[in-house]
């Protein structure tokens, strides 16, 4: 199968995570106390990873300078995409959110860049004309407004779908794309004289000479203008009840435009590509959005590889023992994260000075969920884990039971939740032949992993 091609504005995301428990005194504004910091590809970086959560050949044609931030692109894409450089004028546009409590307190946005006007090389054109489809991720910063590259898309609409991320700075679309997918602030600032989702994609389709047009509408789906016919494409309702109470939206966008791309070059026609993308926003949103794709840039707490020593979270265990601290651990597959995990985590972490998830290992998940879970990779659970404040380390084990993890750890407290006897945990015995306690947790009704992939496939 021929690649999918990601082309656009690649940005540094930077989530730098902490607690605010005070007020500064010079200002009613909170004292973030920092505890981490991840990194990972925005714009078009991260629509290139998503996309290659979704087909095995993905490469990102975008413009890098070398400054520490281009450096970290391209450590951070290497292993997964094939990075063909434009040359980018400047300085790496880097946005950083400062986060306490799972909430975003402020948006530092910093870096000039902007793609090179100038030739584009040979590579970059052999890419594109390789494509089987393309996604532009367009962010305002000039790749998609090239216009040897605008040129060259014109040309490949006509025999490849291109679908088109549009951005209010960018651009319009160039004529003939598949299908172009603004969400609904967007479309009104690219149709202001119009309010409903309806009228803009018809409006937008017209105006852009696209095939399609599908104005995202968050948790409500999306609507679709194909061709003369409209159509709603809601997120189906078992989705919707997986969903935070304030999920974090970052990278639905690309998510969105992501899956579509990928459908489309499996063959799909537009109208089975949104539904597709659709469904798969929504639960890219549901699991954490783009935070599961983050890595952590900061010797505070790392999440360990299925194969990996785990040293952290031992180097952890040990710091908090020769303190005099209290450490705390639980476990679980922690599939599809949902409150009554993150209300289990919290409770856990108030019984102690540290708390260490145990994490089942995807071969361990299968081996007790069946060959279908888990529904998330264990790199993925372990990031997402770790960016919640109420944990500082995560160890990842092979086993059905982590008792071998729990030897080596020796919790002061071993807290599990649901509806266990202490003498049905395996693990019971070796916590307690070190001296730690069992605390047993009672779930919070409404909430399983189990049920909610139940419903989503009913």
């Amino acid at each position: 199968m021929k690649p999918l091609v990601v082309l656009g504005d690649t940005l540094l995301d930077v989530d730098i995570e902490g607690a605010a428990d005070r007020l500064c005194p010079e200002a009613p504004v909170p004292v973030v106390d920092v505890e981490r910091r991840w990194l990972r590809p925005g714009g078009a970086g991260l629509a290139a990873l998503l996309a290659a959560r979704s087909v095995a050949e993905v490469a990102l044609i975008t413009a890098l300078t070398e400054d520490d931030g281009g450096r970290s692109l391209l450590r951070l894409l290497g292993e997964e995409v094939d990075v063909v450089p434009m040359v980018l004028r400047g300085e790496t546009v880097r946005k950083t959110r400062v986060r306490a409590g799972g909430q975003s307190l402020v948006r530092l946005d910093t870096g000039d860049g902007t793609a090179d006007a100038g030739p584009v090389s040979s590579a970059v054109v052999r890419m594109l004309r390789s494509a089987g489809a393309i996604l532009v991720a367009d962010y305002g910063r000039g790749v998609a407004a090239h216009p040897r590259i605008r040129r060259l898309l014109t040309e490949l609409a006509r025999a490849v779908p291109v679908v088109w991320d549009p951005h209010p700075r960018g651009p319009a679309p160039t004529a003939g794309v598949s299908l172009v997918s603004p969400n609904l602030n967007e479309a009104r600032q690219f149709a202001p004289g119009y309010a409903e989702p309806d009228e803009l994609a018809k409006v937008l389709r017209d105006e852009w000479s696209a095939d399609s047009v599908a104005v995202t509408l968050g948790s409500s789906g999306a609507v679709l203008a194909n061709g003369k016919r409209l159509a709603t494409v809601p997120v189906p309702a078992s989705i919707r009840s997986a969903d935070r109470i304030a999920p974090d939206t970052c990278g639905a966008g690309d998510r969105f435009a992501s899956a579509a791309t990928a459908a489309l070059l499996d063959g799909s026609t537009v109208a089975e590509a949104v539904t597709h993308a659709v469904d798969t926003a929504a639960r890219f949103v549901a699991t954490g959005a783009a935070t599961t794709l983050s890595t952590c840039d900061s010797p505070a707490a790392t999440a360990t590889g299925e194969t990996d020593a785990a040293g952290s979270a031992f180097e952890l265990a040990a710091a908090v023992r020769d303190r005099g601290g209290r450490l705390v651990a639980t476990g679980g597959c922690f599939d599809l994260l949902h409150p009554g995990h993150v209300s289990l985590l919290r409770q856990a972490r108030a019984m102690g000075d540290a708390l260490i998830v145990c994490l089942n290992s995807d071969d361990s998940v299968r081996r007790l969920k069946g060959p279908s879970r888990p529904i998330v990779a264990a790199r993925d659970r372990a990031r997402l884990l770790l960016e919640l404040s109420s944990v500082d380390a995560v160890a990842v084990f092979d086993e059905s039971a982590p008792s071998a993890l729990l030897d080596r750890l020796r919790p002061d407290i071993w807290v599990k939740g649901g509806d266990y006897a202490e003498a049905e945990l395996p693990e019971a015995e070796v916590v307690r032949r070190h001296g730690g306690d069992i605390a047993l947790i009672p779930t919070v009704r409404g909430y399983s992993t189990t049920q909610l992939v139940s419903r989503s496939r009913g």
